[in-house]
């Protein structure tokens, strides 16, 4: 895109879908990333996560650092669940999101309490920068205002809740702001298709029943106990405050409960809002003379520990094949190449044709559910491979597919090791 000053709106990546019409709602990301590697060279996805990271947790700690330091013990417990919950971390304009939605959920609440305030006007700038560095998530800004106004329709105190009611000048300028914000997230190269995007693809349930990350979270699955544990400790932190709930804040919970409930991709939104407002519900404890020094010191410290956890390797390196089975494809040059999914970003990278790759929006209508049925074995799997023609394959070594395939005549094993395997048709023999 830098180099032919272009921004991409088709596939050009794929031999399957090739100038199909692809919603590219991370380019502006693309372009940032490109040139982070023009300046840190291999560097630039180890500097990208450390200081977004950084940023995302600091911004979270200094404009309520009061609150944070009434009760150091309770901020350092809360900090072990940003480990816990940012784990799997890495160089995606996700990152860049949270940041995103830290800070508009920050303006939203600052308004809500502060009538006067002008800063909920930069929220339209920010969903213009969201929807074009990753446009998946830039409907946020305009639904957060709307539940703001939603928040501020009542007035009351009943038994633990309490609301307040906004003024008629704050619900105009907050559903002023919202169509501000749903105008912005159509200004880019996509136009109101990038407005729809988000609900069509929470919506798709090929893809929330494949994809991982967009799974829901599940009691049968012990890791996932992490994010339901960290909910329940918001819930009771709330309810046993000698504080009243604000209707507000119990609100805001509830909604990126159901976020986060419904996929673990939320997980890390409901951590940066939750903590905009949970440490109001903390009780107080003596406070000393260096306690931001030590909340200071004790977060970068552990910021480093937990960056260097990934390795610091692991985050430079994004292969997931081998250089000789790069050589392998790069030599026999297969037109029609069947891959495995978690292949295709990096086959993408060595500038080979793929069959599908992660963005699995693009596929989804067309070739995905193939791929599912192909790659799980499912009953019909031969006639769809006969369909698209394979010249080649390459998949996991242990993979059902790479067992059918040396269990069949009608295809030879050129390349193996301990990751995956290559075949070819004998017709290409």
């Amino acid at each position: 895109m830098v180099q032919h000053s272009k921004i991409l709106t088709t596939d050009v990546f794929s031999w399957s879908l090739y100038q199909f019409p692809w919603i590219s709602h991370e380019w502006l990301f693309e372009v940032f990333l490109y040139t982070l590697s023009m300046i840190f060279g291999k560097f630039h996805l180890f500097v990208y996560v450390f200081f977004t990271t950084l940023f995302l947790l600091f911004f979270l700690f200094l404009p309520q650092r009061k609150e944070y330091l009434k009760n150091i013990p309770f901020a350092l417990f809360w900090t072990i669940f940003f480990a816990l919950i940012f784990t799997s971390l890495s160089g995606r304009p996700q990152l860049l999101s949270f940041l995103f939605l830290a800070f508009s959920v920050w303006i939203i609440y600052y308004y809500f309490y502060h009538p006067d305030s002008k800063r909920i006007y930069f929220l339209p700038i920010l969903s213009l920068f969201w929807a074009n560095v990753h446009g998946g998530s830039s409907n946020l800004p305009y639904l957060l205002c709307f539940l703001a106004i939603f928040c501020g329709l009542f007035s009351f105190s009943f038994s633990k809740m309490e609301a307040i009611q906004l003024s008629k000048k704050q619900i105009i300028t907050y559903f002023v702001v919202a169509v501000l914000c749903m105008i912005a997230v159509c200004i880019n190269p996509h136009g109101f298709t990038m407005f729809v995007y988000p609900y069509q693809n929470m919506g798709d349930h090929l893809m929330l029943s494949t994809i991982t990350e967009w799974q829901p979270s599940n009691l049968n699955i012990i890791f996932h106990y992490i994010y339901f544990f960290f909910a329940l400790m918001t819930f009771l932190v709330m309810l046993f405050s000698k504080k009243k709930i604000r209707f507000f804040d119990f609100v805001f919970y509830l909604f990126f409960l159901y976020l986060g409930l419904k996929s673990i991709r939320f997980w890390f939104f409901s951590y940066i809002v939750w903590s905009l407002f949970i440490f109001y519900y903390v009780p107080r404890r003596k406070l000393d003379s260096y306690s931001c020094l030590l909340i200071v010191v004790v977060s970068v410290l552990f910021l480093l520990v937990f960056i260097r956890g990934f390795s610091y390797s692991d985050i430079l390196s994004n292969k997931t094949l081998s250089d000789k089975a790069i050589s392998v494809l790069r030599e026999e040059k297969p037109k029609r190449l069947f891959n495995y999914y978690d292949y295709g970003a990096y086959l993408i990278y060595q500038d080979i044709p793929v069959f599908v790759d992660g963005r699995a929006d693009l596929y989804s209508k067309y070739t995905y559910e193939d791929y599912q049925d192909i790659s799980r074995l499912h009953y019909q799997f031969p006639e769809l491979i006969s369909k698209y023609q394979f010249d080649y394959f390459i998949v996991p070594k242990e993979s059902g597919l790479a067992s059918y395939l040396k269990s069949t005549h009608d295809y030879s094993l050129i390349y193996q090791d301990k990751k995956c395997s290559i075949f070819k048709t004998k017709e290409k023999c």
